[in-house]
């Protein structure tokens, strides 16, 4: 009861009251899940539930199912359920897979690009929810025909890894097949060897701007914010589904805790992550993507036991008053959220009205995972 009364009250107050853990954010659980439902309901009432598979959609759902875990609201799962059938619980649809691609394109011949995948941990979800195995057959069919081939370079962008790694770990917990957990592995290495950053910590979002090749205007290696919070908010999402004895968990729990000591000393004082982590001058100003994704992994990680909470709460705490104070608009809104891209673009306008359906996912899994800290 102590416990509760510490989190949820005098560190709610900002008051030092508890000797075992130092103030958590200023806020309430009850303040939070009222966040959440103006977020949520602000977008479900403005957008339709009926729109495409592709990632810049499915990542808001994977926001919403959480949402939804954490309140019950029975009119967000079936937003996403309306959304899973529409798109018939398909990606991209193409039936021939000779002509299965996955480099970019948003084309029903894009089966295998990760982008066409994401939606299958929404229908995973789901799946768990309602075990209609309908819900992940044409999920098993892509990623099973994937396993097959000898290829293991599908992660190419920094971005997959948020898009894919968990539906990888989501499928096995649904099927038990252990093929998942090793091309899991198989296709993380892969991608390490291209764009992993030893000495910053931190990844590059695609071979292309790997430093020294590509440079920020200051001449520094340059970082885009958003691409690593996809891949720092994958491996959260990984871990959460990994079994504890796979032999390969140490190698992602190393990777999750490099990345929140690097992106530590990169926030900026106002709470945000400007979009060129370790160049703030390439494109200045407040960013809500990068940012919420960040402050996701860094609750996730407290609220697990993979991270300190007397070293990462500060980090939270600011990043909370940043997303609730700077990027939460009186209506619902979510903005300062950079558009679709792939990179820091310098003089690009990023504003209050910024909004786009993943940066709201973003915004829902942080918010959720914080009232999770506050019930603790």
């Amino acid at each position: 009861m102590m416990k509760r009364l510490c989190a949820a009250g005098l560190l709610a107050a900002g008051l030092a009251g508890c000797a075992s853990a130092p103030p958590a954010v200023d806020t309430s659980e009850q303040e939070v899940v009222a966040i959440i439902n103006k977020v949520n309901n602000y977008w479900q009432q403005h957008e339709p539930a009926q729109k495409w598979a592709f990632w810049d959609i499915a990542a808001y759902h994977t926001g919403n199912i959480e949402a939804y875990k954490l309140t019950g609201n029975p009119a967000w799962r079936k937003y996403s359920e309306d959304w899973a059938n529409y798109n018939n619980w398909q990606g991209a649809k193409s039936t021939d897979k000779t002509k299965w691609k996955y480099q970019y394109g948003e084309t029903d011949e894009h089966v295998m690009f990760g982008d066409w995948q994401i939606c299958f941990q929404t229908y995973a979800d789901l799946y768990q929810m309602d075990r209609d195995p309908k819900k992940i057959a044409r999920a098993r069919e892509v990623m099973e025909y994937q396993m097959s081939t000898p290829n293991k370079d599908y992660w190419w962008w920094s971005d997959g890894l948020y898009m894919v790694m968990p539906v990888m770990t989501k499928l096995y917990v649904a099927t038990g097949n252990r093929q998942y957990l090793d091309k899991l592995y198989e296709y993380f290495d892969y991608s390490n060897s291209i764009m992993w950053d030893n000495d910053a910590k931190l990844y590059y979002r695609d071979a292309r701007y790997v430093y020294p090749k590509h440079q920020s205007v200051n001449g520094k290696k340059d970082f885009w914010s958003r691409g690593d919070g996809w891949v720092f908010a994958g491996l959260a999402k990984v871990l959460q589904d990994l079994p504890m004895n796979d032999p390969h968990r140490t190698d992602f729990v190393v990777k999750f805790q490099d990345m929140a000591k690097a992106l530590k000393t990169a926030q900026t004082e106002d709470g945000y992550w400007t979009r060129s982590l370790l160049d703030p001058q390439h494109a200045p100003g407040p960013e809500t993507s990068g940012t919420a994704f960040f402050v996701y992994s860094y609750l996730w990680g407290i609220n697990h036991g993979l991270l300190e909470r007397d070293e990462y709460l500060p980090v939270v705490r600011k990043g909370w008053r940043y997303l609730s104070q700077t990027a939460l608009q009186p209506d619902g809104k979510i903005g300062y959220v950079q558009p679709i891209g792939d990179r820091a673009i310098p003089g690009q306008v990023v504003d209050q009205n910024s909004t786009t359906a993943f940066g709201v996912g973003a915004y829902l899994l942080a918010s959720t995972e914080l009232v999770r800290l506050l019930r603790q």
